[in-house]
């Protein structure tokens, strides 16, 4: 079947078997039945129901080469500029509607396995059959829609366990190879939506080998529902709450973090993606540009987020009276600048792009990551803004109940606003709790400080961007005369 609605989303969903545990108890009833998970299951089945509206449905989907049928416009491979704008239109639709806070809508992942799916050739010199595996998973996923999850990210147990082909480590690994496939068990962290998706694909870093040339049993990739036999998630906490006055943002947009463990899954053959050599896994995010194609979905979802952020505090600052001080004026034209700087970005990625030798468009890296460095600080800014602004009247609000109490008189009195009504002005300075003071606001600074890697790791790849800095400092040594290289004072200007 071409593209799901949201209705064919939940049912998904809920007919899943998946072993899942939230608080120390099995979840048994249906998920979009669960507190911790409806809400963002509503959120993303709307989302589903937009690729379906025959008014965006251009704008969305394009044309499956299999079938000719519509499909998620977010697994088309850019084979030119117009591609990648294609690309980004689709995106600004889901990440307007979930305003930037969902950091694994679907597209992420289908833009993820896009970009692997351009690097199969790789695969192909080394295994055929890995190549056909990868190449079949993309189009059973683009043909059928499929809700994906990922993980990759182990415990630090886990890593300072030892090497892979030692008995002593507990690293993810395969510890059986059969005829129909591979035998794994380990734990990964972090599988965030993992249990409001269908699959998860699982692409570790591979840990160090002993001796060379050995196939490494921690170096693989795969992907398969998440409801097979040995597979557990457990759950974080849970900052999801029902109530849309009381709890605007976490009712709505609540993703949650899991634990993965695999204990003794047989990975079937077909899903199996590569395995035994530990230079695949750089290879595959190399050469088929993950970094860029998904930095370009990324810096989308920043846009839509600053832009909701800068509405924020303009209504904050607005109720407060205080819009016209000096110094909030200089906080939100940051906020601004940062959101015309991450459009410049953008728009440098798309037209300095460049082709692959095998025809694929890939956006220019180097400003997309700086879009990486750029917004995890503004993203904090923003929140201690939020702070600043709202004073003291961040903490008490009342819930909505209270305003369909015996009490309502007196809160309609003594919290309304200069021109707004006490629920609306509450209402406002509830939203900004839950990002300036609450958990939901706690996880998503956290999440957006770590979200494309450590600062450590979004520096070197930076750094490695930039080809042109030893020209950059030819041209210092050239003008104080070092190695004889001197320019004439007319050459410089």
């Amino acid at each position: 079947m071409p593209i799901k609605n949201g209705k064919q989303y939940i049912e998904r969903i809920d007919r899943k078997g998946i072993r899942l545990w939230y608080n120390g108890e099995r979840v048994i009833v249906p998920l979009s039945e669960h507190p911790a998970f409806r809400g963002l299951i509503r959120t993303q089945a709307a989302m589903y129901d937009k690729q379906c509206d025959d008014r965006l449905r251009d704008i969305m989907t394009y044309a499956s080469p299999s079938t000719g049928e519509p499909v998620g416009l977010s697994y088309l491979p850019p084979t030119n500029p117009d591609d990648l704008i294609r690309r980004r239109k689709m995106s600004e639709i889901w990440a307007n509607q979930h305003h930037g806070f969902l950091g694994r809508s679907p597209d992420y992942m289908n833009t993820a396995l896009m970009s692997f799916y351009t690097a199969s050739p790789v695969l192909e010199e080394i295994s055929p059959e890995h190549a056909r595996n990868l190449r079949a998973y993309y189009e059973y996923c683009r043909e059928n829609d499929i809700t994906l999850s990922h993980a990759f990210v182990q415990p630090m147990a886990s890593k300072m366990s030892g090497p892979a082909d030692s008995k002593e480590s507990f690293v993810a690994k395969v510890i059986e190879v059969r005829p129909e496939g591979l035998v794994v068990s380990g734990a990964f962290l972090m599988a965030t939506q993992g249990p409001t998706c269908e699959e998860i694909l699982v692409l570790p870093t591979p840990s160090f080998m002993l001796g060379e040339g050995q196939v490494n049993p921690s170096a693989f990739a795969f992907a398969v529902p998440n409801d097979l036999e040995g597979m557990t998630f457990i759950c974080r906490e849970s900052h999801a709450r029902d109530s849309g006055y009381d709890h605007p943002l976490s009712s709505r947009y609540e993703e949650m973090d899991t634990m993965v463990i695999f204990d003794r899954v047989l990975v079937p053959r077909e899903r199996i993606f590569y395995y035994g050599d530990e230079h695949l896994c750089d290879r595959l995010f190399q050469e088929g540009h993950f970094h860029a194609y998904a930095g370009h979905h990324i810096i989308t979802r920043y846009i839509a987020k600053t832009e909701f952020l800068l509405g924020l505090l303009q209504a904050l600052a607005e109720e407060q009276n205080s819009e016209s001080e000096p110094s909030f004026v200089a906080q939100i034209v940051k906020v601004m600048a940062v959101l015309e700087n991450l459009k410049a970005l953008r728009l440098a990625a798309e037209a300095g792009g460049s082709s692959t030798p095998l025809g694929h468009y890939v956006p220019a890296l180097a400003p997309l990551t700086a879009a990486g460095i750029q917004f995890p600080d503004l993203h904090e800014e923003v929140m201690r803004t939020i702070r600043s602004i709202s004073a003291s009247q961040l903490i008490m609000n009342p819930f909505e109940a209270d305003f369909n109490s015996e009490n309502q008189t007196y809160l309609e009195v003594y919290l309304q606003g200069l021109s707004s009504p006490a629920k609306d002005r509450i209402a406002l300075f509830r939203l900004a709790w839950e990002l300036g003071g609450g958990a939901f606001g706690g996880r998503q600074n956290q999440f957006e400080r770590f979200f494309f890697g450590n600062g450590k790791t979004i520096a070197n790849r930076m750094y490695d961007c930039c080809e042109e800095l030893n020209e950059y400092k030819t041209r210092v040594f050239r003008l104080i005369g070092i190695n004889g290289k001197t320019q004439p004072p007319e050459a410089v200007l």
